[in-house]
This record gives C-alpha cells, structure tokens and sequence, in this order.
C-alpha cells in the first residue's frame, strides 16, 4: 500500500508532537506514525494496585543486555509516548549545561549552542505545555525573558511544612515547573499524577499539549498501531524516500518530501540502524559512527524520608525541588545534581517497591508518614555506552559514569533531611531497568565527523532527515529534559518551515 505526504514524523511523544505543532501552521500535509494507540480512560487508570503492583500500562517489548540478561525497559507505548505516564515536571535546562565543565568523574562536553540561542523555544515550548512555575525562588534558574504565564502548583498543608523546614535547614525550595492544570487532574480522581497516566486533560502531556493544538490543523493527522520498521533512501543515499511500516499485519509505504524520527532515544537510534543500506552500510546518518553511541539514563535514586510525629496528608505533593548542589558551589568543588519530590507514595505503591514482601498494613502504615524524593545526577556521554541491533533485536550497553557524584548528592540530601527533622532516611539507586529520561544516541553538533545532526536537528548526511527527540541531547544534564527536547523540536521545525 503506497501513501504520500510532505512531512512524515515518526512518534508521537514529546519530540515528535512538539515538532507537529510547529509545523501546523504550514499547511503542509503532516503525517504522524505512532506504534502505540490512544490511551483510552478505564477504571486502571487510577487505581495504585493496578498500576504498580499489577503493570497494567506496561510494555511486554524486551531489551537484551551485553551480558545476555533480557529486561523489560518500563517504556510506553501510546499516543504521546511516555510523556503519558511523566511527572510533568518542565524544567529548562540551566545556563551552565549547555558549556562545557569537569564532573568528579569525568567532563561534560557543552553544546554546540548557548542558552540564550534556545531560550525562545523555551518560552513557546512553556507556552503550548502550559507550565506553572516561578522563576524567583531557585538560584539556579537561568534568565527568562518574561514570566511564566501561570503561577506555580500550589504547595499542600503537608508539603509547605516540608518547605519550611528545608528552609530552617539552609536549603532553598522552589516550586517545580509543572505542566498541570490542577483542577482538572483531580476533578477525575484525587491522586498524584507521577507515573499515573494521563487520560484526560490535566496533565499537559504531549497529547494534550502540542499534538492536540497540531490537530485543530486539518493538514496534520496520526495513524496509530503503525510500527515502523526501516526507512527507504534513494541510490545516492542523499534522500530519505519512504518509511516502510507495518499496520493491523499488513506492510505499508508512505512517501514524502521529509521525514522526522523522534521515537525515543533508544527507539529512533534502533530504528536508523535497522534502516542501513548499500549508501549507509552502518545505519542511516551514521558516516560519523556516532549513531546509538553516548547513550545516557541519569543516575538515580529514590529516598524516602519518615517523621511519625508528621503524617503526610498530601494528596498529589509533587510541587517543590531543590537545586542547592546542581553546580559546583559546594565542598566537593563539582555539580552534584537535582534534589524533587516524588508523587504521593501510597501504601499499595510502596508495597510494589518494598525491598521484601510486607503486608498491605505495614506498607500502608509506613506511607502515612513518608515523604518520598527523587535524586537525580548527571550522566556524561560516552561513545561505548550504546544502543546496537543484534538479529533485529534491541541490545543495550549502559555504561554507568559519575557516580561519585552521585554517591556525594545521596550523601548531602540525608543530611539536609536529618537537619529538616527527618529522624529515617531510606535510599533505593535506580539501575538499567528504571528508564530515567534517556538521551544521547543522536547527538546534536556542528562537526559531522562527532555528531549526527546539525543544531537545526537535521542529518549532517542525509538532507531531509531529521531527529527530532532526547537522542539529539548532547549531554544529559541533571534535571528532566521534556522541556528542553520540546524546543528543541519548535526550533527544528522553524527551521524546516523555511526550507
């Protein structure tokens, strides 16, 4: 079956919505293949048990380590992506990420850009996810050029008392940048959004957001259950010609004048690397070998902290973080990462996570006074820590770096709990299971003999490829990257709407 339009975008999460919406406007016709469908509102869709314990939501797709052990990823698959099941936290990434600088282990290498040369995308990307934030209370928010348009998510009793006591502590919270509309998330059931998914309007995910906007354009449409297998180049390997995808069993063809990959990190690299040919024999894009190298997945941690003197009556609680240790002004000398809370752990959550087996009680009774984070440090690109395809299969190399960095952010966070007068402080280090925001397989530069994409995010070998999410993020930085993979995408397709 043979299909044309003049822009095929292939994934429909944060990259690949958010490059829909910039492109909207064009008028030309826009096709978006999504392997996944939409995610339909069931009763699971907030019931802990279901979710947690159950994996309800989860992919059965297993990924093969270098050691040879298969693991599921715990990446989803529906109409926009895993920004279905996200925290919604839009953090930009700060000033000092996108230069180079020394890690206790290592180095970061910068980016080709400066803050500055994304900040306009920021500030559209804020816009279409509609982000409730502050931009006054973090020392290491970088510069805005105007406000944000929304005031933050509102602190619960619980969680200002915790505010507060950070604050007796030397420590300074600030409220987190969140793509929620409040009222309306609890309006269909009072519970944290983190890891919940979205089946309505109140969390601005990718579907919400930029693909919903997209689609009031009648030029740009999504076929769902379309997993694509390879895309066609032409002889001389200039030109993508087609992608070739596979739809309720039948194979189908789509032709057009461009073509956008941003099926996720792993996904988009797995995928140019199955699409080799006699012009690209090691994978689309790829003279420079850098496809599917650099991967990264932050390193991190949960911790739970208790005080039976203080139940938690929160109900969603993830409003605040803190970033005193994501640059280098403290005794170590060197960036140590971002410090947030975790949505409301419930009895039947922390059940799922309990490190041996514990009756609902307990578990339940330990929740009521425990107030859960999530530690996240940097993780430094390197060329042997991979995505590759072994007989059409997935195959992951993570190779961890910086963790003493992470081991001192670990190290200083119970502290500053300790002195806030959290008497139990309990740590879990996540590993390669836990998909914590990968990024790195398609990196973004301006030399093509190091990267795969030009700043613009198009192929520095094929003219009218382009990738278009976190693949294309040099370095992993230590905050969640949505926001900055989202004007990313806006600045790309700015950038095709001209050609």
């Amino acid at each position: 079956m043979q299909q044309s339009a003049d822009i095929v975008i292939v994934g429909s999460g944060v990259g690949g919505s958010s490059l829909a919406f910039s492109l909207a406007e064009t008028g030309r016709k826009i096709v978006i293949l999504e392997r996944g469908d939409y995610l339909n509102d069931t009763p699971e869709a907030r019931d802990d048990v279901a979710i947690f314990q159950k994996g309800f939501y989860k992919s059965t797709e297993e990924w093969l380590g270098t050691d040879g052990e298969s693991f599921l990823p715990g990446n989803y698959y529906y109409v926009g992506g895993n920004s279905k099941f996200f925290g919604a936290v839009m953090y930009r990434y700060r000033k000092e990420d996108f230069g180079a600088r020394p890690h206790l282990d290592g180095g970061s290498p910068g980016w080709p850009i400066q803050y500055e040369d994304l900040e306009p995308w920021y500030e559209r990307a804020e816009d279409v996810f509609q982000v409730r934030g502050a931009i006054d209370q973090d020392p290491t928010e970088p510069p805005h050029s105007s406000p944000y348009a929304h005031p933050p998510v509102p602190d619960e009793p619980a969680i200002a008392a915790v505010r507060s006591r950070l604050q007796k502590a030397g420590i300074h919270p600030s409220s987190l940048p969140l793509a929620i509309d409040l009222e309306e998330w609890l309006k269909r059931a009072e519970t944290g959004w983190d890891a919940f998914p979205n089946t309505g309007l109140g969390k601005i995910d990718a579907e919400a957001g930029p693909l919903a906007r997209a689609l009031l354009h009648p030029n740009v449409s999504v076929v769902t259950g379309a997993s694509v297998s390879r895309l066609e180049t032409d002889a001389s390997g200039h030109r993508v010609t087609a992608a070739v995808f596979v739809k309720d069993g039948v194979e189908q063809r789509i032709r057009a004048d461009v073509f956008a990959v941003a099926a996720g990190a792993v996904q988009s690299a797995a995928l140019l690397l199955r699409s080799a040919n006699n012009a690209h024999p090691s994978g689309l894009g790829n003279s420079s070998d850098q496809l599917g190298r650099n991967f990264m997945n932050h390193n991190t941690t949960a911790m739970l902290t208790l005080d039976f003197r203080a139940p938690n009556t929160a109900v969603y609680q993830k409003t605040l973080g803190f970033n005193d240790y994501y640059n280098n002004d403290n005794e170590y000398g060197y960036p140590l990462g971002n410090v947030q809370l975790l949505g409301h752990i419930t009895g039947n959550i922390l059940k799922a996570n309990f490190p041996v087996a514990a009756p609902a009680w307990v578990t339940k009774l330990i929740a009521r006074y425990a107030y859960g984070w999530f530690l996240t440090s940097e993780d430094l690109p390197n060329p042997e820590s991979r995505v590759m395809i072994k007989d059409n299969r997935i195959v992951m190399h993570w190779i961890r770096s910086n963790m003493r960095a992470h081991e001192a952010l670990i190290k200083k966070t119970r502290s500053v709990m300790r002195k806030a007068g959290f008497p139990i402080v309990l740590t879990h280090t996540f590993g390669r299971k836990t998909t914590s925001h990968q990024c790195g397989t398609a990196r973004l530069g301006n030399n093509p003999a190091l990267s795969v994409v030009d700043p613009n995010c198009r192929s520095h070998d094929i003219e009218n490829l382009y990738i278009t999410d976190a693949s294309v993020l040099p370095t992993s930085a230590a905050v969640n990257p949505a926001l900055t993979v989202a004007a990313l995408a806006i600045k790309a397709g700015a950038a095709i709407g001209k050609g």
